[in-house]
């Protein structure tokens, strides 16, 4: 424990030793009616209040831990499988590879019948 957490709770029991020691004693009458006591256990429970609250706050860490921001996501890029297009590569792999390339738009006929652009 450190030096302040020791100071606080050596107040604390000081504060609860002094209120036992001029704690008034009970009395009951002999004609008691009720209604006449409550002072004395307000005082009490405002006394445990205050005592807890000093014992509480010296008993709390002072350091507080964040945790760190998550990773962003991963980024995934398409799959190429040949030469970048345009280049020299890629119209000598589109047209070695498909019969139907037409190098002036980069795209072949697929058996389907729809045009796509060769990769």
């Amino acid at each position: 424990m450190t030096h302040l957490n020791l100071k606080a709770i050596a107040a604390a029991a000081m504060i609860g030793l002094i209120a036992l020691t001029f704690a008034a004693p009970a009395e009951a009458g002999r004609y008691y009616r009720g209604g006449g006591g409550g002072g004395n256990a307000l005082g009490a429970g405002l006394l445990g209040f205050g005592i807890g609250a000093i014992v509480g706050s010296a008993l709390t860490p002072r350091t507080v831990y964040v945790a760190p921001p998550p990773p962003p996501p991963p980024v995934y890029y398409p799959a190429s499988y040949g030469p970048p297009p345009w280049s020299p590569e890629w119209y000598e792999y589109c047209t070695y590879r498909y019969r139907s390339f037409n190098p002036n738009t980069g795209y072949f006929m697929g058996y389907d019948g729809l045009a796509r652009f060769c990769r």
